[in-house]
């Protein structure tokens, strides 16, 4: 059981605003993305390490809850998001809503 409620703790102008920022970097270098259960692999253009990387530090502060993990490779980067087990319904609707945000723009 994680120690962190299941909540992003961003007020809502900046959650708006992280949304926004989500969105372009998704729109500019997203090429692929999967949800499996409670894991969600990015697949970002290799030029998008940085936004990536901020991405993640991000993230981490305002939704402790998740885990991150960040793989370059070849000519792309990998972020996986993994959500605690918890997170998950039979139907996969509270993790499609949970990651939601990081699929905005795509």
């Amino acid at each position: 059981m994680t120690t962190s409620p299941i909540a992003c703790t961003l007020a809502s102008e900046d959650y708006a605003d992280r949304l926004a920022w989500i969105g372009r970097l998704n729109r500019e270098s997203l090429r692929t993305h999967r949800l499996d259960g409670v894991t969600l692999e990015l697949v970002y253009d290799r030029t998008a390490s940085d936004q990536v990387r901020e991405l993640v530090r991000r993230e981490e502060r305002c939704c402790a809850f998740l885990r991150f993990s960040v793989d370059e490779t070849g000519g792309a980067i990998r972020l996986l998001i993994e959500a605690p087990a918890e997170a998950c319904d039979s139907t996969g609707t509270m993790t499609s809503t949970l990651f939601a945000p990081f699929l905005a723009g795509s």
